[in-house]
């Protein structure tokens, strides 16, 4: 990533793409802001951590002031010559929506540049409703938490100077989400880093400000074109094109992946760092994980399928129609009220993930282990803690993964919100 900014030419097809380069010099300057937080960076150390030339920087910089994304915040003492000026990031200058759809509820936040939540709703939901229901369910509960946030602001709010910033700093061309953006609603779309934003401005929320949604739900999916396989225990979704359905319905770009590597990629952007595996225990079972800073989804988008590996060949039948999936077996022992089987279960799982993929930390979620985190993290610690008894190596930590009930909807936002700042879709 160093040194981009200093390459001029080269590659074939006479020279390299400025626009490219350009976008992606822009969206490690807004990374820089992002991660610097309100105490904000000088131009001097961006210009230092990026490898670009101060000039560079600058002009940079102005653009993104112009544009509502970036702003002062104070001035610094330098060790010679007059203070240096800071500048921050203008979390409020776009936003996007994170929706974690699960079996039986769906659960949507709205956060910020910066990845806070300022919104939460939730409802409940039968994924079994057929798609029209659950397509309305989706909408609606989108709909209401950007009334509930953006409600009086006006279509000249810093918002929409900063999407417009966004197109302004030519961030067109940084890495692909999906394909191309859908259309829907009549909107007209434009790339805005990988991710298509109305020209207008979207349906919903302060023109311009809302940049898109993410959609996070149980798998299998095909995470490139937004379509669901047989998801896990509902067989009828198999084919549905869920991302072009939804951005249809809402008007604005939509991305979709699997609720573990949302939770997963929310989790890296909040600055867990290494390799890592979520499990997710709810009303299933999965891993999002993350290996040298990267979300691994696999060729098919099928890695993390972690609680579909066979641990007792004679076991109790599982949704996916297998026997003695860890997922069957874990949530058996949960509705006998055995907790401690279960994390055993779970711990018997995260052993053999531990020492397939030699990660780092074992972090845990979901609705199922928030019910009894300090007994899960027991059971678990305890498995994996033998395991390093036996073979002589250091025991991987366990612990609950920051985030709460919000990891996988405020992770789903990250889909939309990563490419903008250089991070792709994990």
């Amino acid at each position: 990533m160093h040194g981009a900014g200093r390459t001029g030419t080269g590659g074939t097809g006479g020279g390299a793409n400025l626009l490219a380069l350009r976008s992606h010099n822009a969206a490690l300057v807004l990374e820089l802001l992002r991660t610097a937080g309100p105490d904000g960076i000088s131009r001097l150390e961006l210009a230092e951590r990026t490898g670009l030339t101060p000039q560079a920087v600058s002009k940079i910089t102005a653009r993104l002031r112009e544009a509502g994304l970036a702003a002062e915040a104070g001035r610094r003492a330098s060790t010679g010559g007059k203070p240096r000026t800071v500048l921050r990031l203008v979390p409020e200058a776009g936003h996007a929506v994170g929706v974690h759809l699960d079996r039986d509820e769906v659960r949507a936040v709205l956060v910020d540049l910066r990845g806070t939540v300022v919104g939460e709703r939730r409802a409940a939901l039968d994924l079994r409703a057929g798609a029209g229901a659950v397509l309305a369910a989706v909408t609606e509960t989108v709909r209401v938490i950007v009334a509930d946030v953006f409600r009086g602001a006006g279509s000249e709010s810093v918002g929409q100077a900063g999407a417009e910033g966004l197109r302004a700093t030519g961030s067109e061309s940084v890495g692909e989400v999906a394909s191309e953006a859908p259309r829907g609603a009549g909107a007209e779309f434009v790339r805005v880093a990988g991710v298509g934003v109305p020209a207008a401005g979207p349906s919903l929320g302060p023109a311009g400000s809302l940049l898109g949604v993410g959609v996070a739900l149980p798998g299998p999916l095909d995470h490139v074109r937004g379509v669901l396989h047989r998801v896990t225990g509902f067989p009828e979704w198999d084919g549905f094109p869920l991302r072009e359905a939804l951005a249809q319905r809402l008007g604005v770009p939509v991305v979709v992946d699997k609720d573990t590597n949302a939770a997963a990629l929310g989790l890296a952007a909040g600055g867990e760092s290494g390799s890592f595996a979520y499990l997710h225990l709810g009303t299933g079972l999965g891993a999002g994980l993350v290996i040298g800073g990267s979300v691994h989804r696999g060729a098919r988008t099928g890695a993390g399928e972690f609680g579909h590996q066979v641990i007792q060949l004679d076991g109790p039948p599982c949704t996916c129609g297998d026997r003695g999936c860890v997922e069957a077996l874990c949530l058996g022992s949960v509705a006998r009220g055995d907790v401690e089987e279960a994390a055993r279960v779970l711990g018997a799982g995260a052993a053999n993930l531990v020492g397939l993929l030699d990660i780092d930390v074992v972090l845990l979620g979901g609705r199922t282990v928030a019910s009894a985190p300090e007994a899960f993290v027991r059971g678990v610690g305890a498995v994996l803690a033998a395991r390093a008894r036996r073979t002589g190596e250091d025991a991987v930590p366990v612990r609950v993964a920051p985030g709460g009930g919000q990891v996988v909807a405020a992770g789903a936002a990250q889909l939309v919100l990563g490419p903008v700042f250089g991070r792709g879709a994990g």
